[in-house]
């Protein structure tokens, strides 16, 4: 029963098979895994990238996905503009969202990650409009909620790298994107 990591590229669908009526130019897990029966245990968006497990142990999978089990999850949010403390407080408190109000959460600045790769292609440059780098830390993983929660304290994502999930992070794997590794539970 491997625990595969997989640093998730950029534009790269958390399938692996292609979506009818997706862009040609996405590409899936398959372009990447060539190894039989793995699922993944979790999803990231097609617009972010880092760290997904897969597994092909269906009570592994759930025990890792399912919402009364999980994990925490770290990160890496470069955001449009420089948060204020108070932006910050928000993030971390309860935020209402509309269809739900998130968790308490972890939120912190942090200086821009020497280790990670340069996304292909690169973010928007405005040299007029400074942006920043969060470390948010969850224990729960809706839709797209990074980006809302960026979102609704008015500092948009620009881009948006998991790092860690639960004890396994890209700073103990160093993975770049579109490699995996194996690794014991």
């Amino acid at each position: 029963m491997p625990l595969i990591l997989f640093n998730k590229p950029f534009q790269v669908l958390c399938q692996f098979s292609p979506q009818e009526g997706r862009k040609e130019d996405h590409k899936t897990l398959a372009d990447y895994l060539d190894i039989p029966g793995i699922y993944p245990a979790g999803r990231l968006d097609a617009d972010s990238e880092g760290l997904m497990l897969l597994t092909d142990d269906g009570k592994l999978q759930h025990k890792i996905a399912h919402p009364d089990h999980k994990e925490a999850k770290t990160y890496l949010v470069q955001v449009d503009g420089v948060p204020d403390p108070d932006a910050m407080t928000r993030l971390q408190a309860p935020l209402d969202l509309g269809d739900f109000v998130t968790k308490p959460c972890r939120a912190v600045r942090i200086a821009e990650p020497a280790w990670l790769w340069p996304r292909n292609p690169p973010i928007r440059v405005r040299q007029d409009k400074p942006t920043a780098w969060i470390a948010i830390t969850l224990e729960e993983g809706k839709n797209r909620q990074v980006r809302r929660m960026t979102a609704a304290v008015g500092f948009p994502t620009l881009r948006l790298v998991r790092s860690s999930i639960g004890p396994f992070s890209l700073a103990t794997h160093p993975l770049m994107p579109g490699e995996y590794a194996e690794v014991q539970m």
